[in-house]
């Protein structure tokens, strides 16, 4: 009997206006931010935060996880190419061996660095605001996870970072890719990420008081990482240096931010129940 599997073979790009290539990736990441954005300004309103603050932090941290993301995969999986191509590491084009110049978008993002890149933001927006630094950072870790769902999904429309090949019925043939069945490892992971974000918003709603100091931080870095680090012994390895590592880059840069995430959780709940006792 033969196996159904699921066919995919979607174009990346929507259309074409004037040699600038509209792609779902772009959309389906703008699509993110906006509904981060969107659940983040609610949670802003519940904590009675001036609307201006919010405007100022979704400037400010768009700027940096773009920047941390690119910056993450150009030094963590290609470095050599990038500092030998270093126009290409800030603008989204790319020369060729003629010297011609194409659009190509920004094509190689990592979530490693856009999480650092945003706690960098966070960390400058606290100062500014001159709010504690754990209060910040434990609503912007609600909303987080929802944009990185919405960025797996940009990835699967871009039939990247697909997984080991599959004999279970849910496998997708990447046929831009080959007509192997695999793991669809980018829907593992954004159905892993709105997962979380339900748990972190449910807690939110119900056990706000207890849960302060950095726990949700803690908790949205050790879960969204954790998942991280189990969903890629599913993937294909992403750079020919990881073949012969027992765990890939992917991996290596999750297992600071799982150990810091349960760090933030320990150190939240003892303050907390500290404060209570003092109170």
């Amino acid at each position: 009997m033969t196996t159904a599997f699921i066919y995919w073979n979607i174009n990346p790009e929507i259309t074409n206006i004037f040699g600038i290539s509209i792609r779902y990736y772009g959309l389906l990441f703008g699509t993110g931010l906006i509904l981060s954005l969107f659940v983040l300004g609610k949670i802003f309103q519940q904590e009675q935060i001036p609307q201006r603050d919010l405007e100022k932090l979704a400037l400010w941290g768009i700027i940096g996880i773009l920047a941390g993301a690119r910056l993450g995969h150009c030094l963590f999986y290609d470095p050599a190419y990038y500092f030998a191509h270093p126009i290409e590491m800030f603008l989204p084009v790319q020369f060729s061996s003629d010297g011609t110049m194409r659009f190509t978008g920004y094509r190689g993002l990592a979530s490693h660095g856009g999480a650092l890149g945003l706690i960098i933001v966070l960390i400058l927006f606290s100062r500014k605001t001159k709010r504690p630094i754990l209060y910040t950072i434990d609503l912007i870790a609600i909303a987080a996870p929802l944009a990185g769902g919405f960025i797996r999904l940009a990835n699967l429309m871009n039939s990247e970072i697909i997984g080991i090949p599959t004999k279970k019925p849910w496998g997708f043939i990447f046929a831009r890719v080959d007509a192997i069945p695999r793991h669809p490892t980018q829907l593992y992971e954004a159905f892993s990420y709105f997962f979380i974000f339900f748990v972190l918003a449910t807690l939110y709603k119900i056990r706000r008081n207890q849960l302060k100091n950095g726990v949700f931080f803690g908790l949205s870095l050790a879960l969204i990482f954790s998942a991280r680090f189990i969903i890629e012994f599913f993937k294909e390895r992403q750079v020919s240096f990881e073949e012969h590592m027992t765990f890939d880059m992917g991996q290596l840069l999750s297992i600071p931010y799982i150990v810091i995430g349960i760090g933030f959780v320990v150190y939240g709940l003892r303050k907390t129940r500290k404060q209570k006792g003092n109170g």
